[in-house]
């Protein structure tokens, strides 16, 4: 078998507390998963569970207090702030909101250039870069002279998309890239992410609260709940015959057409709650 192009093993992350030895407060729990290339990982939970840190310490910008990061062979868990800056041409990432994301001052061309002329590139040359990248998110050639504000949300996220895509990355991490998107513009967006992977190869690290848009994206799934990894598997196995508690609660979230069976998902997601509370009461009497 190939080996992965990224692999987390008992990955750990925590923050300093203020005050006199009051010890890190620990937010992802050891948790273990791998990325081939040109694969897509969707890691999928509610808000406070962990899922955003985790992308974020693939891309250092969270403390690892355990565990290791490996990527292409190599150990990237305690790379310095150099180390990362020239990680960064095959590590990209795409935020949450295309709103603040892009400088509103610069035009879109300069901020497709910047981190090509960071990285030698001519000004020439990182020209015919940014009007390439332009034309592969689906946006026309004058959009490189045009600033943020005269854009939409789905296409200031395409040129978010396509600052990433600009150093040639083997691996993008997607911090909830359609969360602030209409329904419309995420088929959109998340259309455009498959469609660049199927031409570059790229990989996705894709994080979202969403389950219905991880099943559109990704290959397989990892549900985190509270820190932990707690399924993980081919997606269509994941969010079809899910077997944690969690999962299946994620599932019945999602809203559908009929009003007898919707009224039949809220009274399933109250039971599974009160499972997954009696559940987290054992396990927190086992520890103690």
């Amino acid at each position: 078998m190939t080996a992965p192009l990224l692999r987390a093993q008992g990955l750990k992350v925590a923050y300093p507390v203020k005050g006199f030895r009051k010890p890190p407060v620990e937010i992802v729990h050891g948790v273990d998963f791998e990325i081939g290339a040109g694969e897509t990982l969707g890691i999928v939970g509610e808000s406070g569970s962990g899922k955003t840190t985790i992308g974020r310490a693939i891309l250092g910008l969270a403390p690892i207090s355990g565990g290791a990061v490996e990527y292409d062979g190599r150990d990237i868990t305690a790379f310095s702030a150099r180390e990362r800056r020239a990680l960064s041409r095959e590590i990209q990432v795409v935020f949450q909101d295309p709103y603040s994301s892009l400088n509103p001052s610069l035009t879109i061309g300069a901020t497709l250039a910047e981190p090509l002329i960071v990285q030698g590139w001519d000004k020439a040359k990182a020209t015919r870069r940014v009007l390439d990248l332009l034309d592969q998110v689906g946006l026309p050639k004058n959009a490189a002279a045009r600033l943020p504000r005269e854009f939409s949300g789905g296409q200031r996220q395409r040129v978010a998309i396509a600052r990433a895509l600009a150093p040639g990355p083997r691996l993008i991490v997607c911090d909830e890239p359609v969360s602030a998107l209409d329904l419309s513009t995420q088929a959109t967006v998340m259309d455009l992410f498959i469609d660049i992977q199927r031409e570059t190869g790229v990989a996705y690290l894709f994080v979202s609260h969403d389950l219905a848009v991880v099943r559109h994206i990704s290959h397989r799934v990892g549900v985190v709940y509270r820190g932990e990894i707690v399924e993980q598997g081919p997606t269509r196995q994941v969010t079809k015959d899910p077997e944690h508690p969690y999962t299946q609660r994620l599932l019945l979230a999602a809203p559908i057409a009929d009003p007898t069976a919707q009224q039949q998902r809220r009274a399933d997601r109250v039971r599974l709650r009160a499972l997954q509370a009696e559940q987290d009461l054992q396990a927190m009497g086992a520890h103690a």
